[in-house]
Protein backbone atom coordinates (compact mmCIF):
# COMPACT_ATOMS: atom_id res chain seq x y z
CA UNK A 1 0.00 0.00 0.00
CA UNK A 2 0.83 3.31 0.04
CA UNK A 3 0.76 6.26 2.20
CA UNK A 4 -1.10 8.99 2.05
CA UNK A 5 1.12 11.44 1.21
CA UNK A 6 2.70 9.19 -1.18
CA UNK A 7 -0.76 8.38 -3.80
CA UNK A 8 -0.85 12.28 -3.75
CA UNK A 9 2.53 12.60 -4.92
CA UNK A 10 2.25 10.34 -7.83
CA UNK A 11 -1.68 11.22 -8.50
CA UNK A 12 -2.23 14.41 -8.90
CA UNK A 13 -1.60 16.41 -11.90
CA UNK A 14 -2.32 20.67 -11.52
CA UNK A 15 -0.16 23.04 -11.78
CA UNK A 16 2.29 23.26 -8.90
CA UNK A 17 2.28 19.84 -8.10
CA UNK A 18 5.53 17.16 -8.27
CA UNK A 19 3.79 15.10 -10.66
CA UNK A 20 2.14 17.24 -12.81
CA UNK A 21 5.69 19.05 -13.21
CA UNK A 22 7.16 15.91 -14.13
CA UNK A 23 4.11 15.27 -16.45
CA UNK A 24 4.58 19.00 -18.13
CA UNK A 25 8.20 17.65 -19.44
CA UNK A 26 6.16 15.91 -22.53
CA UNK A 27 4.54 16.24 -25.18
CA UNK A 28 0.53 15.42 -24.47
CA UNK A 29 -2.37 14.55 -27.44
CA UNK A 30 -5.07 17.00 -27.37
CA UNK A 31 -7.37 16.34 -29.63
CA UNK A 32 -7.96 15.09 -33.62
CA UNK A 33 -6.69 17.16 -36.16
CA UNK A 34 -10.01 16.42 -37.32
CA UNK A 35 -11.83 18.01 -34.97
CA UNK A 36 -10.88 21.66 -35.65
CA UNK A 37 -13.13 22.33 -38.98
CA UNK A 38 -12.94 25.50 -40.77
CA UNK A 39 -16.51 25.64 -39.27
CA UNK A 40 -15.85 24.50 -35.67
CA UNK A 41 -11.75 25.71 -35.45
CA UNK A 42 -12.23 26.18 -31.57
CA UNK A 43 -12.24 23.24 -29.14
CA UNK A 44 -12.67 23.79 -25.17
CA UNK A 45 -10.69 21.35 -23.46
CA UNK A 46 -9.21 20.27 -19.97
CA UNK A 47 -5.76 19.31 -19.62
CA UNK A 48 -3.40 18.66 -16.43
CA UNK A 49 -5.79 20.38 -14.68
CA UNK A 50 -5.96 23.71 -16.53
CA UNK A 51 -8.74 24.75 -19.17
CA UNK A 52 -7.55 25.67 -22.13
CA UNK A 53 -9.22 26.50 -25.39
CA UNK A 54 -7.04 24.86 -28.64
CA UNK A 55 -7.67 26.45 -31.91
CA UNK A 56 -6.47 26.57 -36.09
CA UNK A 57 -5.95 29.91 -37.64
CA UNK A 58 -7.27 30.55 -41.12
CA UNK A 59 -3.82 29.56 -42.34
CA UNK A 60 -3.93 26.07 -40.37
CA UNK A 61 -1.79 26.96 -37.45
CA UNK A 62 -2.71 25.54 -34.37
CA UNK A 63 -2.79 27.43 -30.72
CA UNK A 64 -3.78 26.67 -27.48
CA UNK A 65 -4.36 29.62 -24.73
CA UNK A 66 -6.01 29.27 -21.50
CA UNK A 67 -9.91 29.33 -21.31
CA UNK A 68 -10.61 32.87 -20.43
CA UNK A 69 -9.78 36.04 -21.28
CA UNK A 70 -8.05 38.34 -18.98
CA UNK A 71 -10.36 41.22 -19.85
CA UNK A 72 -13.63 40.10 -18.10
CA UNK A 73 -13.41 36.47 -18.07
CA UNK A 74 -15.24 35.05 -20.92
CA UNK A 75 -14.51 31.79 -22.55
CA UNK A 76 -12.45 32.24 -25.82
CA UNK A 77 -14.16 28.38 -26.97
CA UNK A 78 -17.10 31.04 -28.40
CA UNK A 79 -14.19 33.35 -30.09
CA UNK A 80 -13.12 34.52 -33.58
CA UNK A 81 -10.50 32.74 -35.01
CA UNK A 82 -8.67 35.43 -37.15
CA UNK A 83 -5.77 35.49 -39.34
CA UNK A 84 -3.48 36.85 -36.23
CA UNK A 85 -5.09 34.87 -33.70
CA UNK A 86 -8.01 34.29 -31.33
CA UNK A 87 -10.47 37.50 -30.87
CA UNK A 88 -13.00 37.34 -27.76
CA UNK A 89 -16.60 37.52 -28.53
CA UNK A 90 -17.20 39.74 -25.61
CA UNK A 91 -14.93 43.07 -25.97
CA UNK A 92 -12.88 42.38 -28.89
CA UNK A 93 -9.30 41.61 -27.36
CA UNK A 94 -7.65 39.64 -29.61
CA UNK A 95 -4.86 37.43 -28.52
CA UNK A 96 -1.65 35.99 -30.87
CA UNK A 97 -0.64 32.42 -30.43
CA UNK A 98 2.36 33.48 -27.67
CA UNK A 99 -0.56 34.73 -25.60
CA UNK A 100 0.43 38.57 -26.74
CA UNK A 101 -2.61 40.85 -26.33
CA UNK A 102 -2.55 42.50 -29.62
CA UNK A 103 -5.43 44.84 -30.13
CA UNK A 104 -7.89 46.40 -27.37
CA UNK A 105 -10.49 48.22 -29.47
CA UNK A 106 -12.28 49.92 -26.81
CA UNK A 107 -8.84 51.52 -24.85
CA UNK A 108 -7.00 54.28 -25.86
CA UNK A 109 -3.62 53.70 -27.58
CA UNK A 110 -1.44 56.19 -26.15
CA UNK A 111 -1.78 54.28 -22.64
CA UNK A 112 -0.25 50.65 -24.72
CA UNK A 113 -2.41 48.68 -21.91
CA UNK A 114 -2.71 45.42 -24.43
CA UNK A 115 1.30 45.41 -24.20
CA UNK A 116 0.75 44.78 -20.07
CA UNK A 117 -1.63 42.01 -20.91
CA UNK A 118 -1.11 38.02 -21.60
CA UNK A 119 -2.43 35.01 -21.66
CA UNK A 120 -1.05 31.29 -20.69
CA UNK A 121 0.25 30.12 -23.76
CA UNK A 122 1.35 26.77 -24.73
CA UNK A 123 3.49 25.51 -28.23
CA UNK A 124 1.43 23.28 -30.55
CA UNK A 125 2.20 20.41 -33.27
CA UNK A 126 0.37 18.88 -35.37
CA UNK A 127 1.61 14.95 -36.59
CA UNK A 128 -0.30 12.09 -37.55
CA UNK A 129 -3.60 13.47 -37.25
CA UNK A 130 -3.18 14.59 -33.79
CA UNK A 131 -2.37 18.02 -32.19
CA UNK A 132 -0.32 17.85 -29.18
CA UNK A 133 0.71 20.39 -27.05
CA UNK A 134 3.43 21.32 -24.43
CA UNK A 135 2.74 22.52 -20.95
CA UNK A 136 6.12 22.63 -19.42
CA UNK A 137 8.77 25.46 -18.76
CA UNK A 138 9.54 26.95 -22.18
CA UNK A 139 13.57 26.62 -21.52
CA UNK A 140 13.10 22.94 -21.59
CA UNK A 141 11.06 23.14 -24.73
CA UNK A 142 11.87 19.27 -26.50
CA UNK A 143 11.04 18.03 -29.75
CA UNK A 144 7.53 16.54 -30.50
CA UNK A 145 8.93 12.68 -30.50
CA UNK A 146 7.98 11.55 -34.52
CA UNK A 147 6.88 8.13 -33.56
CA UNK A 148 7.31 5.23 -36.60
CA UNK A 149 2.87 4.85 -36.72
CA UNK A 150 2.36 8.71 -37.09
CA UNK A 151 5.05 9.23 -39.98
CA UNK A 152 5.23 6.42 -41.59
CA UNK A 153 3.90 6.47 -45.39
CA UNK A 154 3.30 3.21 -46.01
CA UNK A 155 -0.19 2.95 -45.09
CA UNK A 156 -2.97 4.44 -43.39
CA UNK A 157 -4.06 5.75 -40.01
CA UNK A 158 -6.86 6.41 -38.23
CA UNK A 159 -7.31 8.70 -34.52
CA UNK A 160 -9.27 6.39 -32.12
CA UNK A 161 -10.79 8.79 -29.16
CA UNK A 162 -12.12 7.05 -26.46
CA UNK A 163 -14.65 8.22 -24.13
CA UNK A 164 -13.64 9.87 -21.43
CA UNK A 165 -12.67 8.31 -17.94
CA UNK A 166 -13.94 9.02 -14.87
CA UNK A 167 -10.61 8.33 -12.81
CA UNK A 168 -7.52 9.19 -12.00
CA UNK A 169 -4.85 9.13 -14.84
CA UNK A 170 -2.64 6.60 -12.58
CA UNK A 171 -5.19 4.06 -12.82
CA UNK A 172 -5.36 3.45 -15.95
CA UNK A 173 -1.49 4.00 -16.61
CA UNK A 174 -0.50 1.68 -14.06
CA UNK A 175 -3.18 -1.04 -15.99
CA UNK A 176 -0.49 -1.16 -18.63
CA UNK A 177 2.35 -3.24 -16.15
CA UNK A 178 -0.28 -5.25 -15.02
CA UNK A 179 0.49 -8.34 -17.09
CA UNK A 180 -1.76 -10.96 -15.23
CA UNK A 181 -5.15 -8.85 -15.46
CA UNK A 182 -5.77 -10.13 -19.52
CA UNK A 183 -6.46 -13.66 -18.05
CA UNK A 184 -9.90 -12.88 -15.79
CA UNK A 185 -10.13 -9.32 -16.65
CA UNK A 186 -10.45 -10.63 -20.60
CA UNK A 187 -10.16 -14.10 -21.26
CA UNK A 188 -12.02 -15.55 -18.86
CA UNK A 189 -14.63 -12.70 -19.12
CA UNK A 190 -15.38 -13.36 -22.18
CA UNK A 191 -15.21 -17.13 -22.36
CA UNK A 192 -17.06 -17.47 -18.55
CA UNK A 193 -18.83 -14.34 -18.22
CA UNK A 194 -20.41 -14.07 -21.10
CA UNK A 195 -20.74 -17.25 -21.95
CA UNK A 196 -19.08 -17.45 -25.47
CA UNK A 197 -15.93 -16.28 -26.71
CA UNK A 198 -15.79 -12.72 -27.91
CA UNK A 199 -12.97 -10.79 -29.16
CA UNK A 200 -9.08 -11.18 -29.24
CA UNK A 201 -8.07 -14.46 -27.94
CA UNK A 202 -5.57 -13.36 -25.19
CA UNK A 203 -4.80 -16.07 -24.23
CA UNK A 204 -3.66 -19.07 -27.30
CA UNK A 205 -2.20 -21.41 -23.95
CA UNK A 206 -1.60 -21.09 -20.66
CA UNK A 207 1.11 -18.11 -19.12
CA UNK A 208 3.47 -19.62 -17.62
CA UNK A 209 5.69 -16.55 -17.28
CA UNK A 210 6.16 -13.00 -17.23
CA UNK A 211 8.67 -10.17 -16.63
CA UNK A 212 10.06 -6.70 -16.73
CA UNK A 213 13.25 -4.97 -18.30
CA UNK A 214 13.71 -1.25 -17.62
CA UNK A 215 15.38 0.42 -20.85
CA UNK A 216 16.04 4.07 -21.81
CA UNK A 217 12.32 5.13 -23.01
CA UNK A 218 10.42 2.94 -20.10
CA UNK A 219 9.52 -0.54 -19.14
CA UNK A 220 9.82 -3.46 -21.87
CA UNK A 221 7.01 -6.36 -21.00
CA UNK A 222 7.40 -9.85 -21.25
CA UNK A 223 4.89 -13.09 -21.02
CA UNK A 224 5.66 -16.56 -21.88
CA UNK A 225 2.90 -19.31 -22.90
CA UNK A 226 3.56 -23.07 -22.84
CA UNK A 227 3.60 -25.28 -20.00
CA UNK A 228 6.92 -27.58 -21.42
CA UNK A 229 8.23 -24.87 -23.39
CA UNK A 230 6.80 -21.44 -24.39
CA UNK A 231 5.12 -21.51 -27.53
CA UNK A 232 4.35 -18.04 -27.94
CA UNK A 233 5.90 -14.81 -26.34
CA UNK A 234 5.73 -11.12 -26.93
CA UNK A 235 7.00 -8.06 -25.86
CA UNK A 236 5.45 -4.94 -25.71
CA UNK A 237 6.81 -1.46 -24.62
CA UNK A 238 5.72 1.33 -21.48
CA UNK A 239 6.68 4.44 -23.11
CA UNK A 240 6.99 6.47 -19.73
CA UNK A 241 5.48 8.30 -18.73
CA UNK A 242 1.68 7.60 -20.78
CA UNK A 243 1.99 5.95 -23.77
CA UNK A 244 1.12 1.83 -24.49
CA UNK A 245 2.33 0.57 -27.35
CA UNK A 246 0.56 -2.58 -29.33
CA UNK A 247 1.59 -3.61 -32.48
CA UNK A 248 0.94 -0.85 -34.88
CA UNK A 249 -0.93 0.93 -32.30
CA UNK A 250 -0.15 3.95 -29.86
CA UNK A 251 -2.01 4.75 -26.77
CA UNK A 252 -1.61 8.06 -25.00
CA UNK A 253 -3.03 8.19 -21.24
CA UNK A 254 -3.99 11.85 -21.00
CA UNK A 255 -4.49 13.23 -17.60
CA UNK A 256 -7.52 15.66 -17.96
CA UNK A 257 -7.53 16.32 -14.64
CA UNK A 258 -7.26 14.46 -10.78
CA UNK A 259 -9.99 12.54 -11.64
CA UNK A 260 -10.72 11.95 -15.46
CA UNK A 261 -8.77 10.81 -17.89
CA UNK A 262 -8.59 10.67 -21.85
CA UNK A 263 -7.53 7.97 -23.95
CA UNK A 264 -6.18 9.13 -27.67
CA UNK A 265 -4.46 6.77 -30.17
CA UNK A 266 -3.43 6.47 -33.49
CA UNK A 267 -3.98 2.92 -35.08
CA UNK A 268 -1.35 2.73 -38.03
CA UNK A 269 -2.48 -0.08 -40.84
CA UNK A 270 0.78 -0.98 -43.25
CA UNK A 271 0.10 -1.36 -46.88
CA UNK A 272 0.61 -5.28 -47.68
CA UNK A 273 3.00 -4.35 -50.23
CA UNK A 274 5.23 -1.98 -48.62
CA UNK A 275 4.15 0.67 -50.68
CA UNK A 276 3.77 4.28 -49.70
CA UNK A 277 0.31 5.61 -49.61
CA UNK A 278 -1.14 9.24 -50.26
CA UNK A 279 -1.77 10.47 -46.74
CA UNK A 280 -5.44 12.12 -47.03
CA UNK A 281 -6.98 13.88 -43.41
CA UNK A 282 -6.89 10.93 -40.77
CA UNK A 283 -10.67 10.32 -39.99
CA UNK A 284 -11.18 9.92 -36.26
CA UNK A 285 -13.25 6.81 -34.39
CA UNK A 286 -14.62 7.53 -30.75
CA UNK A 287 -14.98 5.14 -28.64
CA UNK A 288 -17.23 4.26 -25.77
CA UNK A 289 -17.03 2.28 -22.83
CA UNK A 290 -21.20 2.73 -21.17
CA UNK A 291 -24.30 2.01 -22.94
CA UNK A 292 -27.39 4.22 -23.65
CA UNK A 293 -28.05 2.87 -20.03
CA UNK A 294 -25.02 3.79 -18.11
CA UNK A 295 -24.04 0.33 -17.94
CA UNK A 296 -20.42 -1.16 -18.85
CA UNK A 297 -20.03 -2.69 -22.24
CA UNK A 298 -18.24 -5.34 -20.69
CA UNK A 299 -18.67 -7.40 -24.15
CA UNK A 300 -15.66 -5.30 -25.08
CA UNK A 301 -12.16 -5.34 -23.97
CA UNK A 302 -12.16 -1.29 -23.20
CA UNK A 303 -15.39 -1.51 -21.63
CA UNK A 304 -13.71 -4.39 -19.18
CA UNK A 305 -10.80 -2.29 -19.27
CA UNK A 306 -12.88 0.96 -17.77
CA UNK A 307 -14.73 -0.85 -15.44
CA UNK A 308 -12.03 -2.11 -13.68
CA UNK A 309 -10.33 1.37 -13.52
CA UNK A 310 -13.32 3.54 -12.58
CA UNK A 311 -15.33 1.34 -10.03
CA UNK A 312 -12.10 2.06 -8.10
CA UNK A 313 -13.12 5.62 -7.39
CA UNK A 314 -12.43 8.91 -9.27
CA UNK A 315 -9.14 9.37 -7.43
CA UNK A 316 -8.03 5.35 -5.79
CA UNK A 317 -7.45 5.54 -2.26
CA UNK A 318 -3.44 3.46 -2.49
CA UNK A 319 -3.97 3.49 1.78
CA UNK A 320 -6.57 0.80 1.35
CA UNK A 321 -4.45 -1.32 -1.57
CA UNK A 322 -2.51 -4.53 -0.99
CA UNK A 323 -0.37 -4.84 -3.70
CA UNK A 324 0.90 -8.83 -4.06
CA UNK A 325 3.55 -11.03 -5.68
CA UNK A 326 2.18 -10.66 -8.66
CA UNK A 327 2.42 -6.60 -8.86
CA UNK A 328 5.33 -6.54 -9.84
CA UNK A 329 5.32 -4.48 -13.10
CA UNK A 330 2.92 -1.62 -10.88
CA UNK A 331 5.55 -1.50 -8.17
CA UNK A 332 8.28 -0.97 -11.05
CA UNK A 333 6.77 1.99 -12.31
CA UNK A 334 5.51 3.51 -9.28
CA UNK A 335 9.23 3.62 -8.32
CA UNK A 336 10.09 4.96 -11.78
CA UNK A 337 7.83 7.45 -11.00
CA UNK A 338 8.95 8.35 -8.21
CA UNK A 339 12.88 8.59 -9.28
CA UNK A 340 11.60 10.78 -12.34
CA UNK A 341 10.10 13.03 -10.32
CA UNK A 342 13.04 13.52 -8.05
CA UNK A 343 15.03 14.15 -10.95
CA UNK A 344 12.59 17.19 -12.15
CA UNK A 345 12.67 18.71 -8.63
CA UNK A 346 16.52 18.31 -8.84
CA UNK A 347 16.59 20.43 -12.27
CA UNK A 348 17.09 17.76 -14.10
CA UNK A 349 16.05 15.98 -18.05
CA UNK A 350 13.67 12.81 -16.94
CA UNK A 351 13.70 9.67 -19.04
CA UNK A 352 12.63 9.46 -22.93
CA UNK A 353 12.80 13.08 -24.18
CA UNK A 354 13.76 13.89 -27.74
CA UNK A 355 16.62 17.18 -28.56
CA UNK A 356 18.32 15.41 -31.52
CA UNK A 357 16.53 16.35 -34.92
CA UNK A 358 18.88 13.27 -36.24
CA UNK A 359 17.04 10.72 -33.87
CA UNK A 360 13.74 12.37 -34.36
CA UNK A 361 13.45 11.72 -37.98
CA UNK A 362 11.77 8.30 -37.28
CA UNK A 363 11.10 6.65 -33.68
CA UNK A 364 10.88 3.32 -34.65
CA UNK A 365 9.34 1.35 -31.95
CA UNK A 366 9.57 -1.89 -33.29
CA UNK A 367 13.18 -2.37 -32.89
CA UNK A 368 11.31 -2.70 -29.25
CA UNK A 369 9.15 -5.23 -30.10
CA UNK A 370 10.30 -8.78 -29.26
CA UNK A 371 9.26 -11.68 -31.72
CA UNK A 372 8.93 -15.25 -31.90
CA UNK A 373 9.30 -16.27 -36.05
CA UNK A 374 8.21 -12.76 -36.44
CA UNK A 375 4.51 -13.51 -35.16
CA UNK A 376 3.43 -10.54 -32.56
CA UNK A 377 1.26 -11.65 -29.77
CA UNK A 378 -2.74 -10.68 -30.45
CA UNK A 379 -2.45 -7.66 -32.53
CA UNK A 380 -1.84 -8.29 -36.36
CA UNK A 381 -0.58 -12.24 -36.14
CA UNK A 382 1.47 -13.21 -39.39
CA UNK A 383 0.05 -10.02 -41.39
CA UNK A 384 2.96 -8.32 -39.61
CA UNK A 385 6.11 -7.84 -41.19
CA UNK A 386 9.11 -9.48 -38.60
CA UNK A 387 10.32 -6.12 -38.02
CA UNK A 388 10.72 -6.35 -34.33
CA UNK A 389 14.27 -8.14 -32.82
CA UNK A 390 13.79 -11.60 -31.27
CA UNK A 391 13.51 -12.29 -27.96
CA UNK A 392 17.10 -13.19 -27.02
CA UNK A 393 18.06 -9.61 -28.88
CA UNK A 394 15.98 -7.49 -27.02
CA UNK A 395 16.14 -8.87 -23.35
CA UNK A 396 18.93 -8.99 -21.17
CA UNK A 397 19.25 -11.58 -18.98
CA UNK A 398 20.97 -9.51 -15.79
CA UNK A 399 18.65 -6.79 -16.23
CA UNK A 400 15.12 -9.20 -17.48
CA UNK A 401 13.14 -9.66 -14.18
CA UNK A 402 10.96 -12.93 -14.62
CA UNK A 403 7.77 -14.16 -12.56
CA UNK A 404 6.43 -17.58 -12.68
CA UNK A 405 2.76 -18.17 -12.58
CA UNK A 406 1.30 -21.06 -10.76
CA UNK A 407 0.95 -24.31 -12.49
CA UNK A 408 -2.77 -23.78 -13.79
CA UNK A 409 -3.61 -20.39 -12.95
CA UNK A 410 -3.72 -18.45 -16.27
CA UNK A 411 -5.64 -21.59 -17.79
CA UNK A 412 -8.55 -20.57 -20.18
CA UNK A 413 -12.06 -21.87 -19.12
CA UNK A 414 -11.66 -23.84 -22.31
CA UNK A 415 -8.51 -25.52 -21.48
CA UNK A 416 -8.08 -29.02 -21.06
CA UNK A 417 -7.34 -29.49 -17.13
Amino acid sequence: MLSKEENELLARVGPGTPCGELLRRYWHPICAAAQLTAEQPKKRVRLLGEDLVVFRLPDGRYGLVEEHCRHRGVSLAYGFCENEGIRCAYHGWLYDLSGRCLEQPFEPKELSFKDRVRLKAYPVEELGGIVFGYMGPPERQTLLPRWDSLVREDGTREVNIRATLNCNWLQPTENIMDSTHIYFLHQYYQENAQGQKIGVDFMPVPMVRYGFQVFEWGILKSVFFGEEKPQRQYARPFIFPTILRMGDEIQWRVPVDDTNTATIGINFKPSRDGKKVEQPEVPVVFIHHKNEKGEYMVESTYGQDAMAWETAGPLYDRTQERLAASDQGVALFRKMLREQIKVVQDGGDPIGLVRDPEKNKMIDVWQWMGTDGGNIYGFGGKDIPPRGKRFEELFDDSRHEVFEVPFGAARRPSDPK
